[in-house]
């Protein structure tokens, strides 16, 4: 392993969208479509201080269902058509948008965790420091 100075300065950003370790930039951070790798293969970073629960998804719904609502919407305003357009239409753009956004923004949000250096919050008590 490389002396923790010599890697380079990542962005959150720049990593997670591309699902690559947050300390080199080079190993893979899923083993599956979202399942988390216990740790890089290059580095060697460890992957379990990520935590980031239902952010990911919260962030993907409340992205992509308001275009696809008002589309939804506008169509059935404008055509009133059957509910079946209803479901060729408007549901595949909601699933294809979630599935598309949800790895990236889950990448994004784990490398963001390591490199803003996030982690629980801690009471400290007076004298303790």
């Amino acid at each position: 392993m490389a002396d923790p100075a010599s890697y380079p300065v990542l962005t959150p950003f720049a990593v997670g969208i591309r699902a690559r370790c947050p300390r080199c930039g080079q190993g893979h951070l899923f083993r599956g479509f979202l399942t988390l790798a216990p740790s890089c293969e290059v580095c060697g970073l460890d992957y379990s201080f990520a935590d980031p629960a239902d952010g990911p998804a919260f962030f993907v719904i409340s992205i992509v269902s308001f275009p696809v609502i008002a589309f939804a919407a506008w169509l059935e305003l404008t055509y009133s058509p059957p509910i079946w357009v209803h479901l060729l239409t408007s549901a595949p753009l909601l699933i294809g948008g979630c599935l598309a956004l949800l790895r990236p923004l889950k990448g994004w949000l784990v490398a963001a965790q390591y490199i803003n250096k996030a982690g629980e919050a801690r009471l400290v008590r007076k004298g303790e420091d």
